[in-house]
């Protein structure tokens, strides 16, 4: 299958890359069927508010001499993943700013309803790929359901085994008048499922919001999760 062929192609060494950099951050956002306009822009308004809070920013540029580089893409079907930031560079807080201007621009394109999981899995490891000189890779997909459409996931996960790329999950729970016990079983079996299915990396783990209004704060959640604990091994 050419899913497979490209999961190869992961392995070639890329060259190029000679900026010291520590750590490649992609952030895949979740924009199948499941999500309507208003959630949309609440994750496009989250993700840009996160990458502007003050403690984000400061892991951010903690370390000026070796930079994070940013890229943010959106996904849904196994033919849908569009690039909506290209790699960026954060050396000042007006980097920051850029790229949570570009996010805020973003307009919602016609995506189809699916959710292809093991297909966002690949176009994300493919794009750190271009990145390999960094000390870490980090894929982020966020997502409210399971995979759908395409490969599976776990299929995807064992063919990356082996990379260095490690995958975190920011789960999003239902907005629907579910009671609080009902939405506290869907994020738990969701979660599991990215748990056993997506992640990958001894360090990865999976964040939860209970619905969209929460995104903002999972995404400072995992964002100072993410980039403190590199910034801590960096020193010991």
């Amino acid at each position: 299958m050419r899913w497979l062929c490209a999961l190869a192609l992961l392995a070639w060494p890329v060259v190029g890359q000679e900026r010291p950099c520590r750590q490649a951050l992609a952030l895949g956002l979740d924009v199948s069927g499941s999500v309507d306009s208003g959630e949309y822009a609440l994750q496009l308004q989250g993700l840009a508010n996160a990458l502007r809070h003050p403690d984000v920013v400061a892991a951010l540029l903690a370390e000026p001499g070796t930079p994070v580089e940013l890229a943010v893409y959106v996904w849904s079907g196994a033919g849908y993943q569009r690039l909506i930031v290209d790699w960026t560079r954060i050396t000042g807080a007006g980097d920051v700013a850029s790229v949570a201007a570009r996010v805020l621009g973003a307009g919602r394109g016609s995506a189809p309803p699916e959710t292809a999981l093991g297909r966002t899995m690949i176009f994300g490891a493919a794009l750190l790929e271009q990145r390999a000189g960094c000390w870490k890779r980090t894929l982020d997909i966020s997502g409210d359901g399971k995979n759908n459409a395409g490969p599976q996931p776990q299929d995807v996960r064992a063919g990356l085994a082996g990379t260095g790329i490690t995958i975190n999950g920011l789960v999003i729970g239902s907005d629907a008048n579910t009671s609080g016990d009902s939405r506290a079983v869907e994020i738990g079996e969701l979660a599991s499922y990215f748990g056993a299915y997506v992640t990958l990396g001894p360090d990865a783990f999976v964040e939860t919001a209970l619905g969209y209004a929460d995104y903002e704060a999972a995404m400072v959640r995992k964002l100072k999760r993410e980039l403190e604990s590199l910034a801590i091994s960096a020193l010991q």
